[in-house]
């Protein structure tokens, strides 16, 4: 019942309980065509926060399904990741500099855990710059970089790396077998370089998100 109408929902749920109307209204203290009328005829627009209580306690159901807002995550259960001032190069490398901290952004412990191996501590925002990586990375998108994943743990998928002093981000093809790398521009009109040593990449950690201004 995901993204249905509460008052669909609160229809389904007492028929399927077999409970009446009528009663549901007294439940909550509210005369006997209360939740008729709010079904049938939308009167009132929305329930009372406590109404909401009382009825999703009674169905055994969360508060959401009702009408009540989606419930935030606890502040422990957000953690904030700095931004660096500093680009990873999709294209011909952007010297790193200074790594300083322009803010952060929340996310939740939860998606970091899925997202990432291991410490959120580091884990760091960089953004994009130029178009060697096409149309998966845009210049000016921000990417998540998990530093703890990297070195032996190399598989396929998007790093950055340092080359010359220099940030670039590009994809990783990894041949375990022979174990070689093949360093990969998206955008077919940029080089690619099918043959490393993966001994000899200075891989700074792996891109595990990335957010885009639209418009």
């Amino acid at each position: 019942m995901d993204g249905a109408d509460p008052r669909t929902v609160l229809e389904t749920l007492a028929r399927a309980r077999g409970a009446d109307l009528s009663a549901l209204s007294r439940l909550i203290g509210r005369n006997a065509a209360y939740i008729q009328q709010f079904i049938r005829r939308g009167t009132p627009r929305q329930l009372a926060e406590e109404d909401r209580r009382i009825l999703a306690r009674f169905f055994g159901v969360d508060e959401a399904l009702l009408g009540a807002p989606p419930s935030l995550p606890a502040r422990d259960d957000v953690v904030r990741v700095p931004r660096l001032d500093v680009g990873a190069a999709a294209g011909a490398g952007a010297i790193a500099g200074e790594e300083r901290g322009v803010g952060t952004l929340g996310f939740s412990r939860r998606f970091l855990r899925e997202a990432a191996r291991g410490d959120p501590a580091a884990l760091s925002i960089i953004r994009v710059a130029g178009d060697s990586m096409l149309p998966t990375l845009a210049a000016g998108d921000e990417i998540l970089v998990d530093r703890g994943d990297a070195g032996e743990a190399l598989r396929d998928g998007i790093y950055v790396l340092r080359v010359d002093g220099a940030l670039i981000v590009k994809r990783l093809a990894v041949d375990a077998v022979r174990r070689r790398v093949a360093i990969v521009s998206d955008n077919k009109d940029y080089p690619s370089w099918p043959d490393c040593d993966p001994a000899e990449l200075a891989v700074i950690g792996r891109v595990v998100w990335v957010g885009r201004r639209l418009g």
